[in-house]
């Protein structure tokens, strides 16, 4: 099924806007037949008359270089002209992007409107950050509030950055945090639905994971967990992208085929961790087995192999709800 992200105002009355919005879905249907050029030449005058949606798949598609050269900073104004409409995933995958690029600053602007908006992994990653103070005046408390929130929706990264941080934060601050979140969460607009159905996606550049603790520690001195920084967050993340531009190759995939991808799901900084998540997801990986991944003091849970990027993405996209991408395997 054809999903379309629609501004609720453009439903209402013109003519003009149901054209547009059957011009946006036509772009969707030639881009799902692999006709990326076609696509681009469709939502490219509606992005240049002001059209959200398609101001924000003109941007995926120079993200992913579909139909385009790769153009990163075109991609970038692309998000910010939907973004500055109040386009719930422009603003998510902007902030990502900036921030997993160096530019912590402008990341966590567009990341906090979102994470105002109730988005998941803006709530992870804006919290993670205002947690360590990076690129953002710290704020433990009001950061463990937004983390579990985000915990809350159901985002497997969420959750196990929140067990990082039960054990970095003492009780009476948790209990406050908590107390937050809850007042945040009756005040704040829940996400759209189209935001809630985002498939996962690969995201851009790995980064290289750090300890949180950099914020008021537990009681216990001589206890020094580690946990997971914005930046590695938002490598685990993926980036949101709308049903319609989730496009890998689909197709039977053989438990059993030897090859150089395998798919990761997650990394933590307990081992443990990640072989709880395997074991609860291992019904759903069709016999494959785990691999961990240990990197410095974060262990990633990888799970392969596959024959190729097409098929480890056709299995990353039957773990619906549970952040996935493929990784070579060097």
């Amino acid at each position: 099924m054809i999903h379309k992200y629609l501004v609720a105002a453009a439903l209402i009355g013109a003519v003009s806007s149901s054209v547009s919005a059957q011009s946006v879905r036509a772009g969707i249907e030639a881009w799902q037949h692999a006709d990326y050029s076609r696509a681009v030449r469709i939502w490219r005058p509606l992005a240049e008359r002001g059209d959200a949606d398609a101001e924000f798949n003109l941007g995926q598609a120079y993200r992913l270089g579909r139909g385009v050269p790769t153009n990163l900073a075109a991609a970038q104004t692309w998000f910010e002209r939907a973004a500055a409409k109040g386009h719930l995933d422009a603003q998510t995958t902007l902030g990502l992007m900036l921030f997993e690029n160096g530019d912590r600053a402008g990341g966590v602007r567009w990341l906090k409107q979102a994470a105002e908006r109730g988005e998941p992994r803006a709530l992870l990653v804006y919290g993670t950050a205002l947690f360590n103070g990076d690129g953002v005046r710290q704020d433990p408390i009001l950061g463990y509030a937004y983390v579990s929130r985000a915990a809350a929706q159901g985002l497997a990264p969420a959750q196990a950055t929140l067990e990082q941080l039960d054990q970095l934060l003492p009780l009476e601050q948790r209990k406050k945090a908590l107390a937050l979140a809850m007042a945040q969460a009756k005040t704040a607009p829940p996400p759209s639905s189209a935001a809630k159905a985002q498939p996962k996606m690969a995201p851009l550049a790995s980064t290289t994971p750090k300890a949180v603790a950099r914020a008021t520690p537990a009681p216990n001195p001589a206890q020094k967990p580690q946990g997971r920084t914005a930046e590695a967050t938002v490598h685990s993340l993926n980036l949101g992208q709308p049903p319609h531009l989730a496009l890998e190759a689909k197709g039977a995939i053989s438990p059993t085929a030897p090859g150089p991808w395998r798919i990761q799901l997650g990394a933590f900084s307990q081992p443990g961790s990640a072989e709880a998540l395997f074991k609860k997801l291992a019904a759903s990986l069709a016999g494959h087995q785990p691999f961990y991944v240990a990197t410095g003091k974060v262990t990633r849970l990888q799970v392969g192999p596959y024959p190729n990027r097409a098929a480890a993405a056709a299995a990353c996209a039957t773990l619906h709800g549970q952040p996935c991408f493929p990784v070579p395997v060097k």
